[in-house]
């Protein structure tokens, strides 16, 4: 929403070799890299599957450690995209619809991958760690940029510019970042956030960080991270400050989510409404709206606020001014994504909620006696308390 390897192995003879130094000695770990055939593919993951377990003799413990740690980190990231992965790669079933056009393109997107894969990926936390990884270290807005080829950057960045003016809050403070995929194939990245984001000793850091690169070498299904399953998510982050670490307020924008919303024919605005949501959140760290006590209820305001904002933006002749029409058919599928944790405390908001919250704040900008004059967020937020009763009884 916004907190190492000492000894050099081989792991098939006969396959293509790529040298790595590995930076806590003076060895040199090779790595192998799958030729393609299914049986070598299934011999080498067989032999990641082997190293894994010799890690859990070496360093007992540190798996358990990455995965309380990323669960931890997690909290700030967004349960429906993460549902929705989990649901997809059928480790957490859900009640939500599976049909959906998001899902379906998900779904299909990760077909073909076995299931000693997902065991694989998931020991080493690799779902989660291009997230993890850009909260903690993508922290300069002069080196960013969207999607998988820079494809979103012009649109994100134009997006960001009319936000910051849209909206009367400072945001000078707030670092437009991105989560890539690719850093999966990164050692000195991912060493530097299993050690530094995960706490894990550098010798134990080291270890696990060259079997991933050693995984995304196996398989040519895992695209060199670049698969958008890896970075199927954005969030926003308000920031942290403590002897030793430093994290600016943030808003991180994954490659994933916004391929998959242009595969279904989102492009023109999938991007900046995802952003506008996000951006809606600082919006209410600005405002110290974000409950101290987490449960259904209060999660289910601040998101619906969130949804709120980010509509009168898209709809507002002084915003993004889009078409209503065009905003309401991606909102239609934005909001069916998956948050069907109607129990849990994470719960954002029935589709139909959400729906009545973004199109009150189109009606809002729409029916304005005056068309160019923008709501000051205490304005706004102060009619939406006012009106979230309404909404809520959807």
């Amino acid at each position: 929403m916004a907190v190492i390897f000492t000894a050099s192995w081989l792991l098939l003879a006969g396959c293509k070799k790529e040298s790595i130094k590995d930076p806590s000695s003076d060895s040199i770990t090779i790595l192998g890299e799958s030729n393609g055939a299914a049986s070598g593919s299934d011999q080498l993951m067989a032999a990641l599957q082997a190293r894994l377990d010799e890690g859990n003799a070496k360093f007992p413990g540190a798996l358990e450690q990455i995965r309380q740690k990323s669960a931890t980190l997690q909290a700030n990231m967004h349960p429906e995209y993460r549902d929705m992965v989990s649901s997809v790669l059928n480790v957490a079933p859900t009640p939500c619809n599976s049909s959906t056009a998001l899902r379906v393109w998900l779904s299909n997107e990760r077909a073909d991958w076995t299931s000693q894969m997902i065991s694989v990926a998931n020991s080493l936390d690799m779902f989660n760690l291009p997230g993890n990884y850009a909260l903690y270290y993508e922290n300069d807005p002069a080196i960013q940029y969207h999607g998988m080829n820079g494809e979103f950057t012009q649109s994100i960045n134009k997006a960001y510019k009319d936000l910051r003016r849209f909206w009367n809050i400072p945001s000078s403070d707030i670092v437009l970042g991105a989560m890539h995929g690719n850093m999966l194939t990164d050692l000195d990245k991912i060493i530097r956030i299993y050690e530094g984001g995960y706490g894990l000793s550098a010798a134990s850091a080291a270890f696990y960080a060259n079997l991933v690169v050693s995984a995304m070498n196996t398989y040519p299904l895992f695209r060199n991270g670049n698969h958008p399953i890896f970075t199927f998510n954005a969030y926003a982050f308000n920031g942290f400050n403590s002897p030793g670490l430093v994290i600016p307020k943030k808003i991180i924008m994954g490659d994933g989510i916004m391929e998959g919303y242009a595969e279904i024919g989102f492009e023109d605005v999938a991007p900046q409404a995802i952003l506008a949501h996000e951006y809606g959140h600082h919006i209410q760290y600005h405002l110290n709206l974000i409950p101290q006590v987490r449960n259904s209820e209060t999660i289910r305001k601040i998101e619906l606020m969130a949804d709120a904002y980010a509509a009168y933006y898209l709809s507002h002749a002084r915003g993004a001014a889009m078409q209503w029409k065009r905003v309401v058919q991606f909102l239609d599928v934005f909001f069916n994504i998956g948050d069907c944790s109607f129990n849990s405390n994470n719960h954002h908001g029935t589709p139909t909620q959400r729906m009545a919250a973004a199109e009150w704040a189109y009606s809002l900008a729409n029916d304005a006696q005056k068309q160019g004059h923008i709501l000051t967020v205490e304005e706004f937020t102060a009619l939406f308390d006012a009106v979230l009763p309404e909404l809520v009884i959807q």
